[in-house]
């Protein structure tokens, strides 16, 4: 049995409950709140599994495994089926270019601890802070969008018909830009492909709302 280390709210662990529910893997979710009390993430027991202070972390008979694409790669690689990766090279590195695009070009600026950084340390107001998503949420998946509508390469999901990692990645960067009141209008093929996801029930149950932690 694995056991995954989440919070329901999170970008990162959303995208690993996602492919394990892609992969029909059986799994626990035990909770680590990100706020209360300061947050729970950094407790030495959560410490202990993740010196960074963050999820999710997966727990397998190989270990502790950190970092959300690293460990969906963990999985593609000892459940192949299905495929998070298509099976030729430059299939591979396009879903991977996409999934990186969000992982770490889009969500590492807008996630809790840098919000948190600019209003406590910085001192920047609630307004301002938002702005600062909504900029950074909106520019990222505007050229997400220009990737995606110009590739013949993309179907009903990311790339082709079958969900891929990207879309692992996609569904919670959009879910949090549209908490945030990000401008999405102008994104259809983004909205296509999230709508496309909403209908697979591996997303559906991944969902926050559908989480034990939810709030």
């Amino acid at each position: 049995m694995l056991t995954l280390y989440t919070y329901f709210r999170s970008s990162a662990a959303y995208r690993v409950r996602i492919a394990l529910n892609l992969k029909d893997l059986p799994w626990d979710s035990v909770p680590v709140h990100l706020v209360r009390d300061g947050g729970e993430q950094g407790r030495p027991e959560h410490l202990a599994r993740n010196p960074l202070g963050l999820v999710p972390v997966l727990q397998t008979d190989d270990g502790m495994l950190t970092q959300s694409l690293a460990i969906i790669e963990y999985l593609e690689e000892t459940v192949p089926e299905p495929a998070l990766l298509p099976a030729d090279p430059s299939g591979r590195a396009r879903v991977r270019a996409l999934a990186q695009a969000i992982a770490c070009d889009i969500h590492p600026l807008n996630n809790l601890r840098v919000l948190r950084y600019l209003g406590g340390e910085l001192g920047i107001d609630e307004q301002a802070r938002n702005t600062w998503y909504r900029h950074w949420v909106e520019t990222g998946l505007a050229a997400l969008e220009r990737m995606l509508a110009t590739d013949p390469r993309t179907g009903t999901f990311c790339h082709g018909d079958s969900p891929t990692l990207a879309d692992c990645c996609l569904v919670p960067q959009v879910f949090n830009a549209r908490r945030f009141d990000c401008r999405l209008d102008d994104k259809p093929t983004i909205l296509r492909i999230v709508d496309a996801c909403d209908q697979v029930e591996a997303f559906r149950r991944a969902a926050p709302g559908n989480q034990p932690d939810a709030q």
